[in-house]
């Protein structure tokens, strides 16, 4: 592939240092290298040749979201077009509705295309809105620094959209963004230096900044007007009856964030990360055994005012975003744990906290968040434990 580089290597002259543009380099290199691969190569001892370098790792997550973000565009709409049918409405309301119409597609819950074309124009503007913020604070951070732009941006950029409620302000979403970017990850350093998921913060301070965009029934369906709890929400209200059987859950054909509802999906990523080695099987055991355990203990001990406590761990399980956050966010390389040891301990933190704050706290019907968020911060010391007391054993075995 060589030789199609020239048209692109004449123009790095210009990004060169004393060239016109050279406060763009990092610009530069981006593109050149989303284009090509990179061209600095290890040769010789002591360096490891490897095939999985950034490039690689970041497009192998972006494939492995693919499910989660056709079905985010899907069941988006499914839900969209129910909520139109149940209140007999002739067709979906503003810009959307007439650029639906105008194309000559309708909102029948029971056809696929309308029911993708509904929800893409619900998700790919939040998704473009946070690429495109996401992407200028990378971009602003890597030229003040003089530092290379990695594909980093495109994953947490995507992450971000999927778990956002299909009706968010759009307005929003570039603040969370660049919330999650700037204070989650650059202060920090950039790219493999933040301690805390970005998307994930992104996510946190929208929930705590503003709760009702964020929180509530009206907020999962995207018709206006139109309010239907989520499944989680239905379980922790005693009054209420789950109103999705676990099929359902299962596939992802439920209220929720846009690509956080298929159990299906997830699994299919996780296959992905686990067979390209790009994700940690034994975090995500490890998260699905503490969830388990943390749930199966809350329903010996029982509770005759919290429903939540005779909550199934299958029901945890295919319920609100724990598989989504279980298989791309606690899995992150960057912020989970790096020893073997460390990874279980990390993901039964992780398991256990989530069913604790689901059950235990009533103001945080969704737990997964606020239990990955809570074991970032302790990973460093998981992995400083395990290392030093290696380290110990060692200098033992040599006395």
């Amino acid at each position: 592939m060589t030789e199609q580089r020239p048209a692109s290597d004449k123009l790095k002259a210009l990004f060169s240092p004393g060239g016109r543009w050279q406060k763009l380099r990092p610009l530069y290199d981006a593109v050149d290298n989303f284009l090509w691969t990179p061209g600095t190569v290890t040769r010789g001892a002591p360096h490891v040749r490897d095939t999985m370098d950034l490039k690689r790792m970041m497009i192998t997550v972006v494939l492995a979201l693919l499910p989660t973000v056709i079905m985010a565009i899907y069941n988006t709409g499914l839900q969209a077009n129910l909520a139109l049918q149940d209140l007999q409405a002739a067709g979906a309301a503003g810009w959307r509705g007439e650029l639906l119409n105008g194309l000559g597609i309708g909102i029948a819950p029971d056809s696929l295309l309308d029911n993708a074309m509904h929800g893409a124009l619900y998700f790919l503007p939040i998704y473009l809105v946070s690429v495109l913020v996401g992407g200028f604070w990378e971009v602003l951070f890597a030229c003040v620094r003089k530092q290379q732009i990695s594909e980093g941006f495109l994953v947490s950029s995507l992450l971000f959209a999927l778990i956002m409620p299909p009706d968010i302000p759009w307005w929003q979403v570039a603040l969370g963004i660049s919330f999650g970017i700037v204070l989650g990850k650059e202060v920090f350093g950039g790219v493999g230096m933040n301690v805390l998921n970005p998307a994930l913060v992104g996510r946190c301070f929208l929930y705590f900044s503003y709760p009702r965009q964020m929180t509530g029934n009206d907020t999962w369906v995207a018709v206006d007007g139109y309010t239907r709890a989520t499944p989680l929400a239905e379980l922790a209200d005693p009054e209420l009856a789950i109103s999705v059987t676990w099929q359902d859950a299962f596939w992802g054909f439920m209220p929720g964030s846009m690509g956080e509802t298929s159990v299906f999906a997830c699994l299919i990523g996780a296959a992905i990360l686990i067979i390209s080695q790009v994700g940690s099987w034994r975090v995500m055991l490890a998260v699905v055994l503490g969830m388990a355990g943390m749930a199966t203990l809350f329903n010996l001990i029982g509770s005759s005012n919290n429903p939540m406590f005779a909550v199934s761990p299958l029901w945890h399980l295919l319920i609100g975003g724990f598989a989504f956050g279980t298989v791309f966010m606690a899995t992150d390389p960057v912020t989970c744990a790096h020893s073997r040891p460390g990874q279980w301990l990390f993901g039964l933190l992780i398991g256990a906290l989530t069913v604790l704050v689901r059950v235990v706290n009533p103001g945080f019907p969704e737990g997964i968040m606020l239990a990955i968020l809570f074991a970032n911060v302790f990973a460093p010391a998981l992995d400083r434990l395990f290392v030093s007391r290696h380290i110990r054993r060692r200098q033992r075995r040599f006395e």
